[in-house]
């Protein structure tokens, strides 16, 4: 069977014990944001295992797509040193919620392995917890296993946690012997091979977990509502049983990946084990990057898109040491798709994307990664002849901040030396590296001196104005009693109808009076600490006190305009993802009232096409006049709710949910129309790449969309009044002109052509003999490059044998040319000749010893380089 048929015979023999086959869920988990990747299949049911979710169905299987790369489950490391280690599998599985338990799920293991799939009983061992007798007793008597070979182990080996919180209870293994031939230890001091004994002779097939408890963060355990089974079974293990190999990496579908590298290498996977490391790394690499990107993650330098980082850049130093110098992994990523897209179409779908993240990544890394290699291999060198093991922190700090080695990179270079990295100097020097940003930050902003000993309320959501108290007064950081008019203030009231700058959405603006009269003009609203909102502020009249009793108004119409461009954030936001894919995530905004700004992961330009799709769909939301919703909910239940949250990003157990419609849901803490009919008009005129795989648009709402049809409308009628016409005709009649132009510009260079050509007698005549050669040293403004070269070209054809050094002049810029027959270019090379010349007009260029060009800046040397051209001749002499 191939990997395909073993996956769908799975499956298929679960869905008749009643099971619901359930597609894999995304390797970035929908419902779990602190946790990094979906590193098992039970992760998509982990709410339903404590008892805050229910399915339609009580039976469930799957092949999940996983990741193993952090955390408790981390796989790294071991990716090529051995053949049975990845980062990315699948994870065949099947589920029980509070429905079946121990008897079953061992029954029809059992049955699948050795009736279905033909396994030697004989081979089979299986493995129960320390203390779980019921499940030994149940091996026994289904399996008629001996008792020799049912081995009861420790937590460590057969007790199963999700991660260091969450669902978790004893589990039972099923291993095969695969015989003494299979052992990659033998001969090592102390190895014996054993079931759990680390080698790859007892290799474990199938992992059934019975889910009793909830792992507490105390590290305590409590009784789940209902008992559950979970159990997985790597495809790629299991295939290489089926198939009678011993290597995971021997299997069909693993095997077309080496085979594309070993057509870009010429090296044949099984010739060399050093470089049989490098080709299973890069063939699980490739999987995990192409997986990854295909679900939306993008490479960054922080949390999921790092660890990508790291993945692509770790196979492109391993694609250096097998030969591979250009980008390749991309590559290898198009024959994932092909491979495996079949059971994961978003592959297919996104073929085009992963391969521009892919090739892009390892462009940019190519740029350093061989500077970093020497660097290494430089420090690596003087440590061997120091008797040295261990690489100071400075180097490898240096290789990760100046050239972009992550640190489990450069260890994995200097494991093969038998060298370490020094973890305590690089960890301080990154740790002083964080302190200087957070003191740069700090000693940029002087609200870090604000302090309060209450939070201050907000009550801006539904209402503009409204009374309070100051409670505090600053200037330049520093705290006072009172403020008088002309100031510059930091002002706090214990409530406030004034939104703090924040989640992308700028301040309010807006006016503060006392009791008395005095007025203070509000110009920004920030906070200081999350808790804290501070008005900046100027007195425009009088003077304010602390303990002043003041009344708070809002600018109504900075705020509503800011509203309408929020609104539309979320509305653009649900769009793009739907347009572009669900890698699109937010990378930064600005929600000003005059503006949106909205930064977003995502490679390559957006064609206009698109940018105009996107800008009806929106548009035909915003008319659509959804009503938009607000609610504050407990996280979870956001979640469950479908509202969007990204890892990383900061929630409290309390989240605000704004719903528009049913096409856009986030979690969100700003200011918001009622209807997202208010709105009116969205135009999306700028796209932009801001970053390697961030781009940027710009949009406008409102009375600043109108404002812009407005000014699009006036320069239209200017440019029909500039071509005497209307602007219902402007566009047409300017397509004329151009073509007109081009015309124009056609016979101008065909007539500068033949002027060049008309004067190559005259030329001709300027010959000079030097040593016998023919020497031709001369000056013809008003050509271009082309045209000089072609005036070139034909004098050297009428010289012979010579040598033709030409430059002309346009209004500021110079053309260059030297021509010499082959006859004479050991004598004389034109490369040499051009390139000094074009220093003394202030540019550049070179060429062959046969012919050369260059351009310059300065048409006033141009006598001056054509005497030195001269000289450079006859000193050839």
């Amino acid at each position: 069977m191939t990997g395909n048929d073993i996956r769908k015979s799975f499956l298929d023999y679960f869905i008749k014990q009643g099971h619901t086959a359930v597609k894999s869920s995304s390797l970035v988990p929908d419902k779990d944001p602190t946790l990094l990747f979906t590193n098992a299949g039970m992760v998509q049911f982990k709410n339903v295992f404590l008892g805050r979710e229910r399915l339609p169905y009580v039976r469930a299987a799957s092949s999940q797509k996983c990741l193993r790369i952090s955390g408790k489950h981390n796989d790294l490391e071991a990716v090529g040193r051995d053949t049975y280690h990845h980062t990315f599998f699948e994870m065949l599985g099947n589920w029980s919620f509070g429905d079946y338990y121990k008897a079953e799920a061992i029954e029809w293991a059992w049955e699948l392995l050795t009736k279905e799939w033909g396994l030697p009983k004989d081979k089979l061992w299986a493995t129960v917890y320390l203390d779980d007798g019921q499940a030994e007793k149940l091996w026994a008597k289904i399996s008629g296993l001996p008792v020799e070979r049912i081995c009861r182990f420790g937590e460590k080996d057969n007790f199963w946690e999700m991660g260091e919180t969450g669902p978790c209870g004893p589990c039972s293994e099923i291993h095969l012997d695969r015989g003494p031939q299979a052992c990659d230890k033998q001969g090592r001091a102390g190895h014996e091979c054993r079931v759990n004994g680390d080698c790859a002779r007892y290799i474990e097939l199938w992992n059934l977990v019975f889910i009793q408890y909830n792992r507490r963060e105390d590290r305590s355990l409590s009784e789940l509502p209902a008992k559950h089974v979970d159990t997985g079974m790597g495809l790629e293990r299991i295939t290489a049983v089926l198939q009678n190999v011993l290597s995971n990496y021997d299997v069909d579908f693993m095997r077309a990946l080496t085979a594309t590298t070993e057509k870009l290498t010429g090296r044949s996977y099984g010739a060399d084990p050093a470089a049989d490391i490098s080709l299973r790394v890069i063939d699980d690499h490739a999987r995990a990057v192409g997986f990854l990107i295909a679900d939306g993650v993008m490479p960054s330098n922080e949390g999921r898109g790092y660890v990508l980082r790291r993945l692509l850049r770790r196979a492109a130093r391993h694609g250096r040491l097998i030969g591979l110098k250009e980008p390749f992994l991309h590559k290898v990523a198009t024959t994932v798709a092909a491979v495996m897209g079949d059971a994961y179409p978003e592959l297919r779908a996104e073929e085009q994307r992963i391969v521009e993240v892919i090739r892009g990544e390892e462009e940019r890394f190519g740029e350093t990664l061989d500077r970093g290699l020497v660097l290494l291999e430089e420090a690596a060198a003087k440590m061997k002849a120091a008797k040295q093991k261990t690489l100071p922190g400075e180097v490898a700090f240096r290789l990760y901040d100046t050239y972009g080695f992550p640190l489990d990179l450069t260890e994995d270079i200097l494991s093969g030396e038998d060298l370490v990295v020094d973890q305590a100097g690089f960890g301080k020097l990154m740790e002083e590296q964080r302190t200087r940003g957070r003191e740069a930050r700090e000693a940029a902003s002087m609200e870090s001196k604000i302090v309060l000993d209450r939070p201050v309320c907000f009550t801006g959501y539904d209402r503009l104005e409204g009374d309070s108290t100051v409670l505090a007064i600053y200037a330049n950081g520093e705290g006072k009693q009172e403020a008088v008019e002309g100031e510059e203030i930091e002002i706090l009231t214990a409530e406030t109808p004034f939104y703090g700058e924040s989640g992308g959405q700028v301040g309010d603006r807006g006016m503060i009076q006392t009791s008395r009269g005095d007025i203070v003009e509000v110009i920004d609203t920030q906070h200081p600490t999350p808790q804290l909102t501070a008005h900046r502020a100027r007195v425009k009249k009088g003077r304010v006190q602390v303990g002043d009793k003041v009344g708070l108004s809002v600018d109504p119409k900075h705020r509503r305009r800011t509203m309408l461009n929020h609104s539309a954030t979320h509305i653009l936001h649900a769009v793009l993802r739907r347009e572009l894919g669900a890698h699109v995530r937010q990378a930064g905004s600005l929600v000003a009232p005059d503006r949106l700004r909205f930064d977003f992961h995502h490679t390559g330009a957006i064609a206009d096409e698109k940018l105009a799709q996107i800008e009806a769909q929106v548009n035909g939301y915003i008319r659509a006049d959804a009503g938009v919703t607000i609610e504050e909910m407990n996280y979870q239940e956001a979640i469950r709710a479908g509202a969007l949250a990204f890892f990383g990003d900061k929630y409290g157990d309390r989240v605000r949910v704004v719903k528009i419609g049913g096409f856009s849901t986030e979690l969100c803490g700003g200011t918001h129309v009622e209807r997202s009919g208010e709105i009116g008009l969205f135009k999306l005129p700028f796209e932009s790449g801001v970053a390697a795989g961030v781009r940027r648009v710009e949009a406008f709402t409102g009375e600043g969309a109108l404002e812009l049809v407005s000014s699009y409308e006036q320069r239209l009628k200017e440019i029909g009044a500039l071509v005497r016409g209307s602007a219902d005709d402007a566009v047409d009649k300017v397509k004329k002109l151009l073509e007109r132009q081009k015309e124009l510009e056609r016979e101008i260079e065909k007539l500068r052509g033949q002027f060049g050509k008309d004067q190559i007698p005259e030329l001709l005549d300027k010959k000079q003999s030097v040593d016998g050669a023919n020497i031709l040293v001369s000056r013809v403004d008003g050509l271009d490059a082309k045209q000089l070269r072609d005036v070139a070209d034909q004098i050297t054809e009428k010289l012979g044998s010579g040598v033709v050094v030409l430059a002309s002049a346009g209004e500021s810029n110079v053309n260059l040319v030297a021509s010499v027959s082959k006859d004479l270019t050991k004598k004389y090379h034109a490369g040499n000749i051009i390139k000094e010349l074009a220093r003394m007009v202030g540019g550049g260029g070179g060429g062959r010893p046969d012919f050369a060009q260059a351009g310059g800046k300065e048409p006033g040397q141009i006598a001056a380089a054509l005497k030195r051209a001269e000289e450079l001749i006859r000193q050839a002499n």
